[in-house]
């Protein structure tokens, strides 16, 4: 058996994602371009979160009983058939569009819940001190996923219409299957130390009345619930700010997506590391949400004319469209800053035996904030763009000074009792 390391669970996360990132910048326009209301595209991004919500804990607990390795390999086999039902729809129109959409949305949440298992896998293999710089990987991931794919939605497009995507998206994951396959070994053996049975909500209630643990899932909830918000009624916020219709929103959106993607992924693979050796996780995951808060609030009121393109920058006119780069660039800092350092202290927080179950009730805190944010966001922006923006800033803002007040200074660390072979 291959030793495990952290090149073969990054680039299992990585190739996952380029799929997700293929899709999610797409949807809102895809949507509202098969006559979808700002409330249903809502409802289709919370369709995808509403299975993570319930499978996230499922997958995590299931893993800690029969090893990281098969969960993974199930879950990122189901993806490539949940991408093939969204290429399928693509090609459909009105309500039956819609209709496959929403199935290929909820499969393709069933199995990206897999992400609390890539998590559980990197603490498995990962010493206590190093966890919150190693659960960078994972936005890191989140971030590439957000470059390539878009880039690749546009050149799918561009070769095979609006069925293009979703082909792509689907043949990415199943070589991603066959890569992890070959190359991803397991993490976890189960019996090391007995399982915990507890049901699905037992489970959330011995997490919940943990104090600080307890406290870092809804600190995870707030900050997601923001973030979605923002994921949601991009698209839409830009197609009515700046006038653009068809191939132009959809473009435009998935650069913006890429352009956060690279923010995201550089913040994540450099700086995060040292940034919790000097500030510790308590205070970076205080500031975080602060430096979020101040690029969301603005983006309402950035408005203009013309297409996203090089010419367009260039050009006198440009000069909202740098505003927008700006300040998606602190969005994308400050959720980028987030979620390592959260999820390394939970893991730091939780016993071994006890992690995948941990996480994963911590990650279906984030679902539940992907179901609710899409609708809050999706209906207050038919009743005005600027609701959801200045709500979620305010949200970020009071989530960071409790962060600040209830983290800092007050965290017991646990010392280690073993380390990972």
């Amino acid at each position: 058996m291959k030793k495990p390391s952290l090149l073969a669970i990054f680039l299992t996360v990585f190739v996952d994602l380029v799929g997700f990132g293929i899709v999610l910048p797409l949807l809102p326009t895809y949507a509202h371009s098969f006559g979808a209301s700002g409330l249903m595209v809502g409802g289709l991004m919370a369709s995808y979160s509403a299975m993570q919500f319930l499978f996230a804990p499922i997958w995590g607990a299931w893993s800690d009983r029969v090893g990281r390795r098969p969960v993974l390999l199930i879950s990122i086999g189901g993806n490539v058939v949940s991408y093939a039902l969204f290429a399928f729809a693509s090609t459909l129109s009105g309500s039956w569009a819609l209709g496959l959409i929403l199935a290929s949305r909820v499969f393709a949440g069933i199995c990206g819940a897999n992400i609390t298992v890539a998590q559980a896998y990197i603490a498995d293999i990962t010493p206590p001190e190093d966890r919150s710089k190693r659960m960078g990987l994972i936005g890191m991931a989140f971030g590439l996923g957000f470059i390539i794919g878009p880039a690749l939605a546009v050149l799918g497009q561009s070769l095979f219409g609006e069925v293009g995507p979703g082909l792509i998206a689907s043949a990415i994951c199943a070589l991603n299957f066959i890569i992890a396959l070959a190359r991803l070994p397991e993490s976890w053996k189960p019996g090391t130390q007995p399982p915990v049975s507890r049901s699905r909500w037992q489970n959330l209630g011995h997490v919940l009345r943990q104090p600080t643990v307890g406290f870092l899932v809804a600190v995870f909830f707030l900050a997601t619930f923001g973030f979605t918000c923002f994921e949601t009624t991009l698209g839409l916020l830009i197609t009515r700010n700046f006038q653009l219709e068809g191939s132009a929103a959809h473009n435009a959106n998935a650069v913006l997506f890429s352009f956060a993607g690279i923010i995201g992924a550089f913040v994540q693979a450099g700086p995060i590391g040292r940034l919790v050796k000097r500030l510790g996780e308590p205070r970076l995951i205080a500031l975080s949400l602060i430096v979020f808060a101040c690029g969301l609030a603005p983006m309402p009121w950035l408005t203009g004319r013309g297409a996203l393109t090089w010419s367009t920058l260039n050009s006198p006119a440009g000069h909202t469209w740098w505003l927008v780069l700006f300040f998606i660039g602190l969005i994308a800092i400050g959720s980028g800053l987030t979620r390592p350092p959260l999820f390394g202290l939970v893991s730091l927080l939780s016993p071994d035996h006890e992690r995948g179950t941990t996480l994963g009730v911590v990650q279906s805190a984030g679902s539940l904030a992907r179901i609710l944010g899409p609708l809050f966001a999706g209906a207050f922006f038919d009743q005005h763009p600027a609701w959801p923006y200045l709500t979620c800033s305010l949200l970020a803002l009071a989530t960071g000074w409790l962060a600040w007040n209830r983290l800092v200074g007050r965290v017991e660390y646990p010392k280690p009792v073993s380390q990972p072979a």
